[in-house]
């Protein structure tokens, strides 16, 4: 989407529906620790200061290690998280849309991702 009458090239992004933010925040409560919250204005949640995971518009992402990350791009649907254009956040990919209707897989790839972020050397809180 780099068109320059995208939306998205201008900065207007658009809100998650309130459906999509509730089935996000229905399927992070099982994961232990996991700790919802908003990220420019949408859902997310993080592990350990960390995010593995939120909502953008109107698509799902995932924060997923090197190996996970080439084999979930090669799913149909699955594609690089690019919130700006020319911007893509290097380590998180956009769930297929076929798989916000199969819980079972969605479940499985967001404990990679929530494994994953909580591999990562934790972050620091900010002093405010």
């Amino acid at each position: 989407m780099s068109d320059s009458s995208s939306p998205r090239s201008k900065g207007k992004w658009q809100k998650a529906s309130q459906e999509l933010a509730a089935f996000f925040l229905e399927a992070v409560k099982f994961l232990p620790g996991a700790e919802p919250r908003k990220m420019f204005g949408y859902p997310c949640a993080f592990v350990n200061g960390q995010m593995f995971t939120g909502l953008f518009e109107d698509s799902m992402f995932l924060r997923l290690s090197e190996s996970d990350r080439a084999f979930f791009r090669a799913l149909e649907g699955a594609r690089p998280f690019e919130p700006m254009a020319g911007r893509p956040m290097r380590e998180y990919s956009v769930v297929p849309v076929s798989m916000l209707n199969d819980l079972p897989e969605l479940d499985a790839w967001l404990v990679k991702a929530f494994n994953y972020a909580k591999s990562i050397p934790p972050k620091e809180p900010k002093n405010v």
